[in-house]
Parts: structure tokens; C-alpha cells; sequence
């Protein structure tokens, strides 16, 4: 038996320093060349033990862990839907997670997501406060440990910081976490910790390497010991063409050894497949895997835990998120992974959206997302949106219109699906950041209910203010052409109007704009209306405001469905006075 190193994820909201942060880990320049300073691939990189020795000797002392694992393996991601791609039956490849939050904003959106998708994979995380160097007053001290940069900070800066700690402490807590700042903490194995840093300046870096690999020395391992001569287990990264090698896929091994010439199985989009290995190329300690200014390494065997690509025949019909293993028996092999894959897949006869994604992983995930927020899923794929997927949304938007749509997360939608959809009325949200797929759902569900509600309420009076124009009275009466500004909500014909003491003075009898008739007039709008009933200088005059005549029965339905609150108030008072 051997220990092997750990695996890292960094998650966290975009912006919040998750590249800035594993920057400083390495050593290397990675951030500074990434597009938009935003992490664009996936990758993993090799932190050796002397590392941590090099730079928290004293505070691994302090702390009284004694380090034997080799090392820690970070996987770099673009958001955390690669996190997704670390997936295995019952739980995830990764051990322990490093959450990135900005301290000056707090949790946000994707942080949420991070911190659900972690709770669901049952992984354990440490909470980066980074970007203490922008908190009001702050002194900045490159490279210092956080404890000791805190106590260097004035009165006044402590105390931002801890409002700032006990906001994030209280944001967890509603995600079900008990947290406390790390020198504070009481209980390591109930408590989630939270450690100040600045990715820029490098403070508090040493106590987060130091606890990363403390505690996964200390409560795991059991987990980390394994056996490197059986064969090897891992999961796939991501699949991509490398220049001179073809197609080739980035994978993590956790599990055993892999060889030059193994013959490994995996998940491929018609199913598993077989494949014999090329090539396995690894970088060197401190250097990303996917990082194509660097030259890979040839090897011949790669031990657990470790980031590897491989290059092999058929691997353009590999999929991210799939299980990969090494295998003496093909069907058996083929089998089990066929099987995990059908355990993800969704196939029900139920009414539900369509989901469709790139990977296995993120399939997984965002099946599992939607059904706890109560989007029913009827069937989820991996690969591009196809017409069979607008049609089979088509079938259930005849009986369930909500829930008639497709859902493309991080894949392409086939031309012909898209003319199918365009024709059909079948919406189809395309995104690759998870929760804009859920938002923009539940934002397009709200106002098609709100819309639905507003053409069942079509026969009733539309609220609306409008101001007659001095200077605009085009004739008098039968009926009166004045011109109007509307103030608030929306004029139609056929709408009665009434005064500011609830007096009915007529009807609309018609709009115009520019010498055009029109259906209607909205908020800012200066138009022409005829007025049937109405007589200029006796019952109406310039300067004067006018509202439709709601009758009252119809105020209190339509004051929830619209957005014009104020203006039903103003409305409703005038008729009941």
C-alpha cells in the first residue's frame, strides 16, 4: 500500500480570484496569460510536499501536523462545471475543495451552486476569503501568514474584517455550514473553515496550503492509502485535439497505475468503448497539464493520485465526466460502464423538459440541481440539441407548456433543431454557466404566467393615467380629439375614462400617432385620442388628468398580475372616494 496525494478543487462565483489564487500556489504565470484574466481550460497541477515544507514549516509545527502524503493535485477550473466532470458512482474523485469567495461581496450566485454541488457530492471544502487588500484601510504585508497580517491591521480594519467574516459566517449558515474564521474554530470536524487571504498580495496563502494538506493528512488517510499496483481507475477531464497527437483526453487517476499500451475502458456517445494507450504524457511538478506553452513528458506508467493526458485511437467519441479504467476484461469493463452510464441518463414517460449537455458530469449534476428546485426533467442526454429533442419538448408542450423546452448546457444546437424550434414556439435556454440556465427558465416561465394572465384579463379595463396636452385640443366635442401624454400604465380604444373624482367622461373611441391609427399607447407616450362623451371646456379641459375607469371588482385581480401597483392604489382610492 502507498499514499497518494490528495485532489484539489478551487470553486467559486466569477471574479471572486480562483485562477489568482491557484497562481500563487504554483508559482507560475498562468493567470496573467489566461483571456479576460478568467480561467479558459481545465487543468491540474502537481504541488510537491517540500512545497508545503518550504512554505509553512512553522505553522505545520504550530499546528502539530506531521505531512507523509506526496503531495496535493489541484484541478484547475473554468467555473465549477468541471468540478461536475470529477464524478464517480456515489460521490466525486475530488477529496477536498478550496471555496473562492470575494470577502467584499460575499456568497453570490455560482457560490451557492458550488456550495450544493460539493453538499451533494458529500466533499469537504475550506473557505478562501480572498481579497482582504480591498477591505477600507487595509495595510498590505506580501507573504504574511493571515494570522500574523491581521494583528498588524489597525482596530478599526479588524473590526471591517470581521463584519465582513461574520456576513459570510451567517451566508453559510443558510446553506446548513457551521463556519468560523480558522484561529477561531473549535472543532475541526464539525466546523467549515474560513481562512482571510489576498491572492494578490499573498497573505494568508501559507495557512491555506498548510490546512489543505494538514486536514487531509489528518481525516483522510485511510482514504488516500492505496494499492499502485492495481490497475487503474480514474475519470476523463476533458477531450481534445493536440497538435501531433490527435485526439487525446486530459484524465485524472486515482486509483492505481496506469501504463503506456493498457487497454482502458470508457464512456463514448454510442456507448463504452475499448482503446489501447499510445501515449501518456504528464507534466512536470509545478506546471499545468493543459497548458500548451509547456512540453509535456512522456512516460511509460503514471501512479495515482495524478493529471495525465492520454493519446489513443477512438478517443473522439470519448466524453468528459466518463469513468476510465483499465481492463483484462473487456465485456465486463464495457458492461459496468454502460451501466453508470444508463444510471445518469434520464428516459421517463412523465411530462418534463429536455436536457441535453456536453459531459456526463454536468448532465449528472444539473439533473440532480433542477429536480431540488422543481424543474422536472423527462430527458437528459449528453450532446448537441437535435430536432427528435425540439419535437419530443413540442409533444410535451401541447400538454404542460412550462415544461415543453429544451435545455442546451455547453453544447451545440443543430441547425435543423433550431428552424424546428423557431416554427414549433419551443423555447430552447442555452448557456455554460449552470445557474443562467435556471434563471433564465424561471425569468421566461414568469412573464409567459404573467402574459397568460394578462390575455385572460384582455375584456377588462387596462389602468392607465394620462395628461390632456395644452395647446393640443383638435376639436371639441363629438367626439373630442385632444392630444394626450400617457403617464402611467396603457391606453387602448374602447377603454372609459373618467376624471380625478371618479366621474365617467367618456370612452376611447380611437388613437392615433403621426397620422397613424394604433392599437395603443404606453407609459411616455404624446398621441391623439378621440373621446366619445366628452366636450372640451365642459367636462374636460387642457392641462387635465384623466385614468381608464377600472371598475373596482376588476382592481383587485389585476393587482396580482400586474406591474403597475402604484398606479391600481391611485386608481382604487379615486373610486372609492
Amino acid at each position: 500500500m502507498t499514499v497518494r496525494s490528495p485532489i484539489v478543487v478551487v470553486l467559486g462565483h466569477v471574479d471572486h480570484g480562483k485562477t489568482m489564487v491557484l497562481d500563487r500556489i504554483r508559482g507560475t504565470a498562468v493567470a496573467a496569460r489566461e483571456a479576460g484574466a478568467i480561467t479558459q481550460h481545465v487543468g491540474a497541477s502537481f504541488i510537491p510536499v517540500d512545497v508545503f515544507e518550504k512554505k509553512c514549516g512553522e505553522l505545520l509545527k504550530k499546528y502539530k501536523f506531521e505531512l507523509n502524503i506526496p503531495g496535493l493535485l489541484f484541478i484547475d477550473t473554468p467555473g465549477h462545471e468541471a468540478f461536475t466532470n470529477l464524478r464517480k458512482r456515489g460521490g466525486s474523485v475530488a477529496d477536498l475543495a478550496v471555496l473562492v469567495v470575494d470577502i467584499t461581496q460575499g456568497v453570490q450566485q455560482q457560490t451557492r451552486e458550488a456550495i450544493s454541488i460539493l453538499k451533494n457530492n458529500k466533499v469537504p471544502f475550506i473557505v478562501a476569503a480572498n481579497k482582504i487588500d480591498l477591505i477600507d484601510g487595509w495595510q498590505a504585508h506580501e507573504n504574511t501568514c493571515s494570522g500574523d497580517t491581521i494583528k498588524s491591521q489597525r482596530a478599526f480594519v479588524q473590526e471591517h474584517l470581521d463584519k465582513k467574516i461574520y456576513n459570510l459566517v451567517g451566508q453559510l449558515a443558510e446553506d446548513g455550514f457551521d463556519s468560523e474564521r480558522f484561529d477561531r474554530v473549535t472543532d475541526i470536524t464539525k466546523q467549515v473553515l474560513i481562512i482571510p487571504i489576498s491572492a494578490k498580495t499573498g497573505e494568508g496563502m501559507q495557512e491555506l496550503l498548510m490546512f489543505l494538506a494538514g486536514l487531509s493528512q489528518k481525516f483522510m488517510s485511510k482514504k488516500l492509502n492505496i494499492d499502485d499496483k492495481s490497475p487503474a481507475k480514474g475519470v476523463v477531464l476533458e477531450v481534445k485535439e493536440t497538435t501531433g497527437l490527435g485526439m487525446t483526453i486530459d484524465a485524472i487517476i486515482f486509483e492505481g497505475c496506469l501504463k503506456t499500451g493498457d487497454i482502458i475502458a470508457l464512456a463514448g456517445r454510442n456507448g463504452a468503448f475499448t482503446t489501447k494507450i499510445r501515449a501518456l504524457l504528464s507534466p512536470a511538478p509545478l506546471e499545468e497539464i493543459r497548458d500548451t506553452k509547456k512540453k509535456f513528458t512522456s512516460m511509460q506508467k503514471v501512479y495515482a493520485a495524478a493529471g495525465i493526458k492520454i493519446a489513443a485511437p477512438k478517443l473522439e467519441d470519448a466524453i468528459s465526466g466518463s469513468p476510465l479504467m483499465v481492463t483484462t476484461d473487456e465485456k465486463k469493463s464495457i458492461d459496468e460502464i454502460n451501466k453508470e452510464i444508463r444510471s445518469v441518463l434520464i428516459q421517463k414517460e412523465t411530462e418534463g423538459a429536455v436536457l441535453k449537455t456536453d459531459a456526463l458530469g454536468s448532465l449528472e449534476a444539473i439533473a440532480k440541481l433542477f429536480e431540488q428546485s422543481g424543474i422536472a426533467i423527462r430527458r437528459a442526454d449528453v450532446g448537441a440539441v437535435s430536432k427528435k429533442d425540439v419535437l419530443e419538448a413540442e409533444t410535451v408542450r401541447n400538454s404542460d407548456r412550462y415544461l415543453g423546452v429544451v435545455f442546451a448546457f455547453n453544447t451545440h444546437v443543430n441547425e435543423d433543431a433550431a428552424n424546428e424550434a423557431k416554427s414549433s414556439g419551443v423555447p430552447i435556454f442555452a448557456s455554460n454557466v449552470i445557474y443562467k440556465l435556471e434563471e433564465d427558465y424561471k425569468a421566461w416561465k414568469k412573464d409567459e404566467e404573467k402574459r397568460e394572465k394578462i390575455d385572460q384579463l384582455s375584456k377588462y379595463v387596462y389602468p392607465a393615467k394620462i395628461i390632456i396636452l395644452p395647446g393640443y385640443v383638435f376639436r371639441e366635442c363629438k367626439p373630442a380629439v385632444v392630444g394626450v401624454e400617457v403617464l402611467a400604465g396603457i391606453i387602448k380604444a374602447r377603454q372609459p375614462l373618467m376624471n380625478e373624482n371618479g366621474e365617467t367622461i367618456g370612452h376611447i373611441q380611437s388613437l392615433q400617432e403621426k397620422n397613424k391609427t394604433i392599437e395603443k399607447a404606453e407609459k411616455g407616450a404624446q398621441v391623439a385620442v378621440s373621446i366619445e362623451g366628452a366636450t372640451v371646456g365642459r367636462n374636460i379641459k387642457e392641462g387635465q388628468t384623466l385614468y381608464t375607469a377600472v371598475p373596482i371588482e376588476q382592481l383587485y385581480e389585476l393587482m396580482d398580475v400586474l406591474d403597475e401597483k402604484e398606479l391600481l392604489k391611485e386608481i382604487k382610492k379615486i373610486r372609492k372616494a
